[in-house]
């Protein structure tokens, strides 16, 4: 006979699960940025609700790429603006996925904004400053750290300083400031969960150029917004691998 209620973890297990067999680097980016998220939901002092929150909503906030063709998500080289909002999309479709589950609504809101940006230019929505779910912007802190510093099969991650310096960088434009300021406090911490290997086959290339998507900024209109200078990239980068603006 069939139990007539599934528990809330029992249900995430399963996505969770789904997820790691669809993407496996996703997955471990996933718990990564759950715990990174959890430390400076901490700092905060949020309630327990809303830490809980925080801390589903990081596990899941990927779980769009589940509908993202492999063509795209596993491009090795530059992406065109039509990949670009599909890759993007992925905030959507998690949202679509998850506000079906009575008991993950809250959580879908979360999913679906953790790509906007503090001054408004990122998406799907284009909000900005306090309109942006405070969890959201917690998991952009946390997700940006995390793409930065976690080495790939195709180069290996920033330094932890430099990505901590590269997020403060992009404060009050990218990411929230009060956010930052936390995140300032707790980094120490994450050094300790920085990802040192490739993903387990050696041949995963999600986000081979795709750096620019780090930025979180809005793809319309066949045109991306600004993109010539990418998240993670010291001024020597640039100058060695300067990409066209999509």
């Amino acid at each position: 006979m069939l139990p007539l209620t599934v528990s809330l973890h029992e249900l995430i297990d399963v996505v969770i699960t789904t997820l790691d067999a669809r993407d496996p680097y996703t997955l471990e980016h996933s718990f990564r940025v759950a715990e990174y998220s959890e430390r400076i939901s901490e700092d905060m002092g949020l309630d327990a609700d809303m830490h809980q929150r925080v801390h589903i909503a990081a596990h899941l906030h990927d779980i769009g790429k589940i509908g993202v063709s492999d063509a795209v998500l596993n491009k090795p080289g530059k992406l065109t603006n039509a990949e670009m909002k599909e890759i993007q999309s992925h905030s959507r479709i998690g949202y679509n996925i998850l506000s079906r589950i009575p008991m993950l609504r809250e959580i879908s809101e979360i999913v679906l904004h953790h790509h906007e940006r503090f001054d408004g230019k990122g998406y799907p929505r284009g909000l900005m400053g306090d309109k942006i779910p405070l969890e959201s912007r917690i998991i952009a802190v946390a997700d940006a750290f995390d793409a930065m510093t976690s080495d790939r099969p195709y180069r290996k991650g920033m330094p932890s300083d430099d990505a901590v310096r590269e997020i403060n960088r992009h404060k009050e434009t990218q990411f929230c400031p009060l956010i930052v300021n936390s995140f300032n406090r707790v980094a120490p911490q994450f050094f300790l969960y920085k990802s040192s290997d490739p993903s387990p086959n050696d041949a995963h290339f999600a986000f081979f150029g795709h750096e620019d998507l780090m930025l979180s900024k809005m793809v319309c209109n066949g045109k991306n917004l600004d993109l010539s200078v990418s998240v993670g990239q010291t001024n020597a980068e640039m100058n060695r691998h300067k990409r066209q603006s999509l």
